[in-house]
């Protein structure tokens, strides 16, 4: 059996940034943490060569992988040709609660398949594949920070570039520093969901026809700058 562990992440400022209709005319910069929750995902061999034994808020099984109900999950085995595997998804939290678990699900569910066929994939390869499976396949109306973000963990400024292009940054702090932004941070369940593509669809529309939601963005970009600078001084207290 081989096992993933992928995390979630929380975004401080520059969301929506990574959404082409914003980065392709503007570029566009977030800065990320993952946090210690996280999906597991887990695959072996299954009892029928050719057939599938699927697991996650549901159970399919069935014969054939084009039958697979679940879209990341059909189209990753496709790719890669998995067969014959009993395969099982468990989280330390729920979906729809804003935090990437679907992006971490992808990222997480690439970096099984390629151990599972014997292959080495970096970490930056992971999120491009995912962005190719989640935006470009499957035209889930989202960006890309998620998919970086949980691919390469940490405290990262991540900036997409209009021609396409995404650069990661680590933003390394003293240990002290790191333990004090810890301890400052909170995260609270609220007992609501919601459905991610949804709001970033609207999102996309609202940012091409509208100015004034397209200088709010301005500004979240401009913080993401301004925070990474305060971080890398040491300076958590910024205002």
């Amino acid at each position: 059996m081989i096992i993933t562990k992928t995390p979630f992440r929380v975004s401080f400022a520059g969301g929506g940034s990574d959404i082409a209709s914003y980065y392709e005319r503007f570029g566009g910069c977030v800065l990320s943490v993952t946090i210690n929750k996280h999906i597991y995902l887990s695959m072996h061999p299954y009892f029928f060569d050719d057939g599938y034994l699927i697991k996650y808020s549901k159970t399919e099984q069935v014969m054939d992988v084009d039958k697979i109900e679940h879209r990341i999950i059909r189209e990753i085995f496709r790719q890669y040709g998995i067969k014959g595997v009993d395969f099982n998804s468990t989280a330390d939290i729920p979906a729809g609660t804003g935090l990437a678990s679907s992006s971490a699900f992808t990222c997480g569910l690439l970096h099984l398949c390629n151990a599972y066929t014997g292959k080495y994939i970096d970490k930056e390869e992971i999120a491009q594949q995912a962005c190719n499976i989640e935006i470009d396949i499957l035209k889930e109306p989202i960006g890309k920070q998620d998919q970086y973000a949980c691919a390469c963990g940490g405290l990262n400024f991540i900036e997409f570039e209009p021609n396409g292009n995404v650069n990661v940054e680590r933003v390394f702090l003293n240990i002290d520093t790191y333990r004090a932004l810890e301890q400052n941070l909170m995260l609270f369940y609220t007992g609501k969901a919601r459905d991610a593509g949804t709001i970033l669809s609207e999102q996309a529309k609202n940012v091409a026809s509208d100015k004034a939601k397209e200088e709010n963005l301005h500004k979240m970009v401009g913080l993401a700058k301004q925070l990474r600078l305060e971080l890398l001084h040491d300076n958590i207290d910024a205002r």
